[in-house]
């Protein structure tokens, strides 16, 4: 699945070959389409998925530090 993201999204916007002038216009562009948050339904303690369905964290920026912050909602908390 990651090489599959890989492979598409490369020649689609090409790391650093944007003319900008920030330098990580790709960057941008592959958060905006990808979104910087999810919304995961929970059901007895286990996440709701699909049977293909996975979580990745995609650093477009980096490698750099970042903070992931999780929050729950519901009837059942």
């Amino acid at each position: 699945m990651l090489r599959d993201i890989k492979t598409i999204l490369q020649p689609l916007i090409p790391h650093k070959q944007l003319l900008n002038v920030e330098g990580n216009s790709d960057a941008h562009f592959k958060s905006t389409l990808f979104g910087s948050s999810l919304d995961i339904p929970i059901e007895n303690g286990e996440l709701v998925l699909g049977s293909w369905q996975g979580i990745f964290f995609c650093e477009f920026d980096g490698p750099r530090a970042r903070k992931i912050y999780i929050q729950i909602f519901g009837e059942n908390v």
